[in-house]
């Protein structure tokens, strides 16, 4: 059997398809066995499936055992480690201190480098890049020219793809789908059903989840939270510690406006289009129409210091929006 430096092939083999030339080639996998100690190895240990010995690189202490798989043009180099039963193939490298294991994959031309981690059921494929200490796992993919970096995390059943960017310690996690040119990053989460697209950038400790939609040239910084089923777009502005949430519609500047500590608990207000073409207030807790909340501050603080600050607040929404007059009905909202 072939020898390398560090492994040679054993007579075990299981068989892989791969497109080859441009046509379907069943090719055969030799499970391969340490000539030298190489991690937790020791001389004689058995390790995983390779189809050539060039797949595993004899410099440094790259590796690749338990059931994992690496075949056609695909590389392991430097001290990457593939393990379980995950597989590496394509024109895909797994090199730097990068694990792949699991069952995850990782194929087509994609790269996991650094001492980025890839595990579960995730998959990386496409051009997309997996480096620095960036983790994707669970059921996340992430494809296209897609890159994951820094300390940021995609996990759960997310989906990265196109030309997105997560990075620094942004984490991209359930359902959510963070596509196009939009970028993830700071210390900022989406996580839910939550889309992110177009040319949207989050970033912060800004949170987007739920149902809700940023997308086109948006921008959601700093604590702002974006949630329910709110759209954000066009190039809106949403930071500090705004919320958008409800059935908001957002689609630039224009649309939202909001002020903080005022009211009883110093929070802040951030009143918003929605998509009945109505506004929507909230204030902490609280969420309602701009009329809706107009009756709870009169019940609850009538003409306190309390009661002026949100009435003043009320009438500032009114000209920014061109709303003559606010129909005051009572709710059983809480504030």
């Amino acid at each position: 059997m072939i020898k390398t430096k560090k492994f040679e092939f054993t007579e075990e083999f299981v068989e892989r398809e791969i497109y080859r030339n441009n046509s379907l080639e069943k090719v055969k996998l030799y499970r391969i066995k340490a000539l030298v100690e190489i991690r937790d190895c020791k001389v004689g240990d058995l390790g995983g499936y390779i189809e050539e010995f060039s797949k595993v690189l004899d410099n440094n202490d790259a590796w690749v055992s338990g059931n994992a798989k690496v075949y056609g043009d695909a590389k392991v180099s430097g001290d990457a480690w593939v393990y379980g039963d995950a597989e590496v193939y394509g024109d895909a490298e797994v090199s730097g201190n990068a694990w792949v294991s699991g069952n995850a994959k990782v194929y087509g031309d994609a790269e996991v480098s650094g001492n980025a981690w890839v595990y579960g059921d995730a998959k990386v494929y496409g051009d997309a890049e997996v480096s620095g200490n960036a983790w994707v796992y669970g059921n996340a993919e992430v494809s296209g020219n897609a890159e994951v970096s820094g300390n940021a995390w995609v996990s759960g059943n997310a989906w990265v793809s196109g030309n997105a960017k997560v990075y620094g310690d942004a984490k991209v996690s359930g359902n959510a789908w963070v596509y196009g040119d939009a970028k993830v990053s700071g210390d900022a989460k989406v996580f839910g059903n939550a889309w992110v697209y177009g040319d949207a950038k989050v970033s912060g400790d800004a949170k987007v989840f739920g149902n809700a939609w940023v997308y086109g040239d948006a921008k959601v910084s700093g604590n702002a939270e974006v949630y329910g089923d709110a759209k954000v777009s066009g190039n809106a502005k949403v930071y500090g510690d705004a919320e958008v949430s409800g059935n908001a519609w957002v689609y630039g500047d224009a649309d939202i406006v909001w002020l903080s500590k005022f009211g009883s608990a110093l929070r802040t207000t951030t009143i918003f289009r929605n998509n009945n073409n109505g506004l929507t207030v909230t204030s902490g807790c609280y969420i309602g129409t701009l009329e809706e909340f107009s009756a709870r501050v009169e019940k609850v603080h009538n003409d306190n210091k309390f009661g002026k600050e949100y009435k003043l607040i009320i009438e500032l929404a009114k000209v920014h929006f061109n709303i003559e007059e606010v129909k005051i009905e009572g709710d059983e909202n809480n504030e």
